[in-house]
């Protein structure tokens, strides 16, 4: 069982972020891993909703990729993977998440990100919720657990603690030579704001959908590597469509639970 105390429960609160040491155990995280590269390979059936994304220098030629996997840039939508959706299901996390947006949840939306050497791989500032149509913001929440260290040199996530606190900002493509499809950006961010933080493999980042975020190149010649899942409470609403019933939305039932 893992609940959050108030104190940490009034942090995120107050910063729009809470980074949980040691929250998913070792050998989950190298199961997650293990299969993100047999699915990555073509080792392994890839489910029909699941897409694998080449990076944006790979697809442009501007690099011949040192292996397969050098070339990927994330996987999408792993809901029908029962291995990769396990993390989804994980109950130290499930217990985590309900804390903080209520008991009756879903998750709504699943990666796994690759950040490989020699590539620019930079994710601009950006607030999640650019991305969903559900409301209210206070009732989603993004989970993103380190699978590989997560440190300056390989590009780890850039947070500007209390930016959840405003509103939704325009998007665009930043005006760079590289940037991955759908990676958009803020314009004007404060970059003086940011504060970088560096995890390593089971630990995990709980933030808010309006808190501004980034990560930066990876310059080392490792992997970084990280799992993520954004949950929304049942009583969100959209004004577009029933969102409950959406193809990667799974409602999180009691048994993924520690108590």
């Amino acid at each position: 069982m893992h609940r959050l105390t108030q104190a940490e429960q009034d942090q995120y609160a107050t910063d729009g972020f809470l980074l949980v040491s040691d929250l998913i155990d070792s050998a989950a995280i190298a199961h997650y891993e293990d299969r993100f590269i047999e699915l990555a390979l073509g080792n392994a059936e890839t489910p029909a909703a699941m897409k694998i994304m080449r990076d944006i220098m790979v697809v442009k030629g501007a690099i011949d990729p040192k292996s397969t996997l050098h070339g990927v840039n994330k996987m999408i939508n792993f809901e029908e993977d029962p291995a990769l959706y396990a993390y989804a299901l994980e109950a130290r996390l499930v217990d985590c998440v309900r804390d903080l947006i209520g008991d009756d949840i879903y998750s709504i939306s699943t990666n796994v990100f690759n950040k490989p050497p020699d590539v620019d791989g930079r994710h601009p500032m950006h607030q999640d919720l650019r991305y969903f149509r559900i409301r209210p913001a206070d009732k989603i929440i993004a989970t993103w657990t380190a699978l590989s260290p997560a440190t300056r040199e390989t590009g780890c996530l850039a947070v500007i603690p209390g930016s959840h606190k405003g509103e939704l900002h325009d998007h665009a493509d930043p005006d760079w030579e590289y940037v991955n499809a759908g990676f958009y950006a803020i314009e004007n961010a404060d970059l003086n704001e940011r504060h970088h933080v560096e995890m390593q493999p089971g630990d995990t980042l709980l933030f808010h959908p309006l808190l501004i975020h980034g990560s930066g190149r990876n310059t080392s010649q490792a992997f970084r590597r990280a799992i993520s899942a954004h949950y929304a409470a049942a009583d969100c609403e959209s004004s577009v469509r029933e969102w409950r019933i959406g193809k990667s939305v799974r409602a999180i039932g009691a048994a993924a639970t520690s108590a």
